[in-house]
């Protein structure tokens, strides 16, 4: 398959539904768009930080969320997720925190300390309705 010619930067925004089907609808996606874009190589460590993100979405929002992906230079790509759930959870908010041994969840968005190259997090306002909560971002390069 040959590879588009688009170069950065490029954007798609996935709209998410309340689904537990979301986060491989979002990994399929992602899959999808970094083969298309010459970026297959990134799709093991993208594939696990979007999921990541977007499993905390679908487990600690109410509402529907949205996955966002955007070339970031040559052989880089930001992910970001935005959620109704305005609590901006560790990493993100205390990047030091690391959950207990025995603890059940909080583990997966530590899996993004090890894997992205640079993450970051955005509490949003809540101007309009449908809108505030927070966006969390992760970067990831070839």
């Amino acid at each position: 398959m040959a590879t588009a010619t688009v170069t950065p930067p490029w954007a798609y925004t996935l709209q998410l539904p309340q689904d537990p089907r979301a986060p491989g609808v979002a990994r399929a996606t992602l899959r999808t768009v970094l083969r298309v874009h010459g970026l297959a190589q990134l799709t093991d460590t993208a594939e696990l930080l979007a999921g990541e993100l977007v499993t905390n979405a679908y487990l600690y929002s109410k509402g529907a969320f949205s996955l966002r992906l955007r070339g970031a230079g040559r052989q880089r790509i930001r992910l970001s997720v935005w959620d109704t759930n305005p609590h901006i959870p560790a990493p993100f908010s205390r990047p030091t925190e690391t959950p207990p041994v025995l603890a059940e969840r909080g583990r997966g968005l530590h899996l993004i300390t090890h894997w992205a190259e640079s993450w970051g997090a955005h509490p949003m306002g809540s101007g309009l309705p449908g809108q505030g909560g927070k966006l969390l971002w992760v970067e990831c390069a070839v």
